[in-house]
């Protein structure tokens, strides 16, 4: 695995730099102590209220320097990656933020940090602190476990605490808070991948096609292998797990967690995955979805939630200074608001209409481009961004769906209607090209009934919007020698010229349209231009249906 740092030596304390110079002047400062005792504290810290520390090893940004701030931690204590801070270190933070009414450890479930936080603790009240501590242990992946580990749930304790820390309270009921908070968590994690250490060998344990429920936050080994498979039977497995842990009939509260490296679109399908499952109807409170407690790199995500009453909703919900914490919002329904609607909408589309023919036609064309989904997305992740059969294939399912309601009788209106179809269904630069096309062609047809004339009136406004010429390696190059071609009324060498014009994408190595602008030539070199081929192809079709 690639990764962007410096000297593994080095990479934690220049990453904790990193932070305090992208927080506002101010807010956050370190402890002179760097680079063995690396302790980041609140700049404002006066002591006078109780003191709320946690810590562990780093990898797990934006946890815990990211969350110390106003409302929550009053100082985070980082270890090396993945390994505890040391006793003396946490001493030092200690000894740094406690005033007179104390301070609260909260501390993942790991023998480590249990231990350096604990003897540290120990002797920070022979030095006359008071000193308390809660130990998070909220993972359900591995049942009857003696020691469940520490994971994202902790950051519910982190925001309690800080919540009861901030109104003033005594150390012993804000320990009190944060202890009943700890047993009320409940998470499970789910990871496509293990995490890989920057300046170590990385070797992935999980094959292709398989996942890994309960995956630690260290890259341990979870609860067991399961198949590849849609979220929503992952998350169904998740939640056959953690809904036996909750309190029915109480409301709670969920975190959604990215472990790291899970894409912001496929975070949000799992949110809406998880809120719509059975699970959802336990939730009040959404925290998420968010990188929060990561693992490093992980492909994976964690659920977290804890038991509500009103003073946790009134914690849970409370503004706060670190922007880390993703503000809990209540769950709610989708709103929906109506699309203005033109006067084709409301007057209902144009009348459907039968060709037999032109049925045959449509539907031989539209079969086509859907099998060379696959090839077509080979060719363009070659040359673009692997998405050219997928999305022609995504207008042509449209199209077949509709086929019923084309005035298939009627050659302008059904070019209009497939202008419309492709606008609406498939999205990206293709789209509009071709609803620019069919539009104009449907403009020239009804003008003058010559659907070769019409067709190359929409060529022409499609390379006007879209800027493509012949030469510069788009589907133009296929499509416009087929037209001038098919001027001549004959769909066989139509249907060569657009073999010819793919064929001649292959050897040109600059294009100056589309995605593949960007490609280098290199990359290019003897790579046929999706589009075009895609044009070839129907050309292909209408000629052995001639």
């Amino acid at each position: 695995m690639k990764h962007f740092f410096n000297r593994r030596e080095t990479i934690v304390t220049e990453a904790l730099d990193g932070l305090l110079l992208t927080t506002s002047s101010g807010r956050l400062a370190r402890l002179d102590s760097f680079p063995d005792i690396k302790v980041i504290l609140r700049a404002d810290w006066d002591k006078s209220e109780v003191a709320i520390i946690s810590g562990g090893g780093a990898g797990h940004e934006p946890s815990h320097a990211g969350f110390v701030g106003k409302g929550m931690l009053t100082a985070a204590v980082s270890g090396e990656i993945f390994a505890s801070p040391s006793v003396d270190a946490v001493l030092t933070a200690i000894r740094a933020v406690t005033g007179p009414k104390g301070a609260l450890l909260i501390v993942k479930n790991y023998t480590g940090d249990r231990l350096n936080f604990g003897l540290a603790a120990e002797k920070a009240r022979a030095e006359g602190f008071d000193v308390e501590m809660v130990i998070v242990a909220d993972d359900i992946a591995i049942p009857g476990i003696n020691q469940p580990r520490g994971v994202a749930g902790t950051l519910f304790v982190h925001k309690i605490a800080g919540y009861h820390a901030e109104r003033g309270e005594e150390l012993k009921t804000v320990a009190a808070h944060a202890s009943a908070a700890a047993g009320d968590i409940v998470s499970l994690g789910m990871s496509l991948s293990t995490c890989s250490v920057p300046g170590q060998a990385h070797e992935d344990r999980l094959g292709a096609e398989e996942g890994e429920l309960g995956l630690g936050i260290h890259g341990e080994p979870g609860a067991e292998r399961i198949a590849l498979q849609p979220v929503a039977d992952i998350v169904a497995t998740m939640a056959a797990r953690l809904t036996p842990a909750l309190r029915e009939g109480a409301d709670h509260a969920l975190l959604i967690n990215n472990l790291g490296a899970v894409p912001p679109l496929e975070m949000t399908v799992i949110a809406k995955t998880v809120l719509s499952s059975p699970l959802g109807r336990h939730i009040r409170l959404i925290v998420g979805p968010a990188p929060m407690m990561t693992a490093l790199n992980m492909n994976g995500f964690s659920l977290s939630l804890i038991r509500l009453d009103a003073v946790r909703e009134a914690a849970l919900t409370a503004v706060v200074e670190p922007h880390a914490w993703m503000p809990a919002v209540e769950r709610h329904e989708i709103r929906v608001i109506a699309a203005p609607r033109t006067a084709s909408h409301l007057n209902g589309a144009a009348t459907p209409g039968e060709n037999s023919r032109n049925r045959r036609l449509i539907t031989a064309l539209c079969e086509h481009l859907i099998e060379q989904e696959n090839e077509l997305n080979r060719l363009d992740g070659r040359v673009g961004d692997g998405d050219t059969g997928s999305t022609v294939a995504s207008g042509a399912r449209s199209v077949l769906a509709r086929l019923d309601t084309l005035p298939l009788d009627k050659p302008a209106a059904t070019l209009a209607s497939l202008g419309d179809i492709l606008g609406t269904s498939m999205g990206g630069s293709s789209g509009v090209l071709l609803s620019i096309f069919f539009t104009a062609a449907a403009k020239a047809m009804a003008d003058k009934a010559d659907i070769s004339a019409a067709l190359l009136a929409g060529l022409d406004r499609m390379t006007f919007y879209g800027g493509a010429g012949v030469g510069d390696r788009t589907m133009v190059d296929a499509l416009s020698p087929a037209l001038q071609a098919l001027a001549s009324g004959d769909i066989a060498a139509a249907a060569r010229a657009a073999a010819s014009g793919a064929e001649s994408t292959k050897t040109m190595t600059k294009a100056r349209a589309g995605r593949a602008s960007y490609v280098g030539e290199r990359d290019l070199a003897g790579v046929a231009d999706p589009g075009a081929v895609a044009v070839a192809g129907a050309f292909g079709v209408a000629a052995s249906l001639a």
